[in-house]
């Protein structure tokens, strides 16, 4: 008879995702997970495998609860740059804020601490990413449509460029402690869209 888990697989995992985030990949051991979830490491690695896999895991969960709600925000009918523009002040107001900076954006830490060697964490990313570029691609290609973006401005060529901004952001934003170099270079790529 097959035993029934006495701890909450879901709230395991949003521990480790917290802790994966706080500390990142590498800085993060099996008994670093084991103390925090509170769980045995048996129970961890029969529930979610090994630590890269509940790493993997963990960056699944934290793209579900972030990216759907930012491409439904870029998804809404009517004047569409003013959410393109909602979104990069809101990810400079993130960057800058004291309470969210130092841990910065997971699928961006991953990208810095694991891209260049790990092909499972380099293809979440790149998932993360082309998904983010094409809801801004689509609300740009909107925009240009109903007139609000200039008809010599290519959508594409400008999602890109406000893609790598806001892992920019991101990264800048954990580093530094100087808000005002975040706001200014948002504010002077959205002034590109004008």
């Amino acid at each position: 008879m097959a035993r029934t888990k006495e701890f909450d697989p879901d709230a395991a995992l949003q521990a480790a995702l917290e802790l994966f985030w706080r500390r990142g990949y590498e800085a993060t051991s099996m008994s670093d997970l084991v103390e925090h979830l509170g769980i045995g490491r048996a129970s961890i690695y029969a529930t979610f495998g090994n630590k890269h896999e509940l790493y993997l895991k963990a960056l699944e969960r934290y793209d579900r609860a972030g990216l759907p709600p930012m491409v439904r925000e870029l998804s809404q009918p009517g004047p569409a740059l003013p959410a393109v523009r909602a979104v990069v002040r809101r990810y400079a107001a993130e960057a800058t804020d004291e309470r969210l900076r130092l841990h910065g954006c997971l699928v961006t830490n991953t990208a810095a601490e694991l891209g260049p060697h790990d092909p499972a964490a380099t293809r979440h990313v790149e998932r993360n990413w082309d998904q983010l570029e094409t809801a801004l691609h689509s609300a740009l290609i909107r925009a240009q449509a109903q007139g609000e973006l200039p008809a010599d401005r290519d959508p594409l060529t400008l999602a890109r460029m406000l893609l790598v901004l806001l892992q920019g952001l991101r990264v800048v934003g954990k580093a530094s402690a100087d808000p005002t170099r975040v706001r200014d270079a948002a504010e002077q790529a959205l002034a590109l869209l004008e």
